[in-house]
């Protein structure tokens, strides 16, 4: 197998957050290039059509100008965004313009890397040569089952998947510089079918990694959804306990219709923190609502925001902890608040996050 096991994300040599926070620049910014998705899964809120009514959310793909404005006002920044992570709720693929949004992104200067997660229904040579020629850096491809009945019974979707096999080899000879993350949720599939899954995209793949199910999204019981019972971290670790969000420090959400959220779980759109289109990234990155989250949270406060105290993230999924630097950074955070006119003080400290992310 040509493809080292390892997941998605890089767990080794990350940084040391308590070294940097608070962050004049985030490090990573989510965009979703569409909210909605073909599939169905039942292990993803965007598959369950009723909930995502019920939110109100923009069902649709992000305008090419609003993405245009996101890129151009990351460039207020000092630093460049080391990572722009091209996905969110649902298939980024769908937006038709995706090409063109990683080429302008790229030629923008004010990101250093490029990704993308996609189900792979629309990696084909047509769709995908302007994509890599554009310069992506790095595309994970979920796989949802390891044939046409698994496909239908999770994804709800008549997959083709001999010609996606195909597509993913031709993807990874034809790759360029650009990075192929291969992964498989284990539950979806037997355990004899874990080894198929290995000869199958091992030699098509820079990475490779089977996956657990996650309670990550607040406010969606997983388990419910899909009769399994989660009894380990996504990336196959012992499930901890975590009090304080480190993404909230290092990292926002665009969301397709241009609404900016704290975190790139937020799919009932409960933690707004502001409008791209009517604001810059800037402006959002140190806003009153930004800052009374992150307030909250160093205060040891989490909890008292529902969405934030419903999350399986920090215990299921997160790759840093910064509980025991808490009140090292809470006074980091207060004086640079105190002493920094660009960062807006939040109003009334003690308070819970804004009633409209409750």
């Amino acid at each position: 197998m040509k493809a080292q096991l390892k997941p998605r994300i890089n767990l080794e040599d990350r940084t040391a957050l308590e070294t940097v926070i608070p962050l004049s620049t985030p490090f990573i910014v989510f965009v979703d290039p569409a909210s909605s998705c073909n599939f169905k899964c039942t292990f993803c809120p965007t598959g369950h059509r009723d909930m995502i009514a019920e939110t109100g959310r923009y069902q649709g793909a992000m305008k090419y100008e609003v993405f245009q404005k996101v890129i151009d006002d990351l460039g207020e920044f000092g630093e460049p965004i080391k990572v722009l992570r091209m996905y969110k709720d649902g298939e980024p693929l769908l937006n038709k313009r995706f090409a063109d949004m990683v080429a302008y992104a790229k030629k923008s200067g004010y990101i250093e890397y490029i990704d993308t997660t996609t189900n792979g229904t629309f990696i084909t040579p047509e769709r995908m040569a302007p994509i890599i020629a554009a310069g992506i850096d790095k595309i994970n491809i979920s796989v949802d089952g390891m044939n046409v009945e698994q496909y239908m019974k999770f994804t709800g979707f008549k997959f083709d998947f001999p010609k996606f096999v195909e597509n993913v080899k031709w993807l990874y000879d034809n790759r360029g510089d650009c990075e192929i993350s291969i992964k498989i949720p284990g539950e979806l599939i037997t355990q004899a079918q874990q080894q198929e899954f290995f000869d199958t995209f091992g030699d098509y793949a820079d990475r490779i990694f089977i996956e657990n199910f996650a309670p990550c999204w607040p406010e969606f019981d997983i388990e419910q959804h899909t009769g399994v019972k989660i009894t380990k971290g996504i990336y196959q670790q012992e499930i901890g306990n975590t009090d304080t969000c480190p993404y909230i420090f290092y990292g926002c959400s665009v969301n397709a219709d241009g609404l900016v959220s704290s975190c790139f779980l937020d799919w009932g759109r409960k933690l707004i923190i502001g409008d791209a289109r009517e604001q810059t990234m800037k402006q959002i990155w140190n806003s009153d609502k930004m800052n009374a989250l992150r307030l909250q949270h160093l205060e040891g406060r989490r909890c008292e925001n529902q969405t934030c105290g419903n999350c399986g993230q920090l215990t299921h999924c997160l790759p840093d902890n910064i509980d025991a630097h808490r009140p090292m950074l809470l006074e980091k955070f207060k004086r640079l608040v105190a002493l920094n006119p660009d960062v807006p003080a939040p109003g009334g400290i003690r308070m819970p996050f804004p009633a409209a992310a409750e």
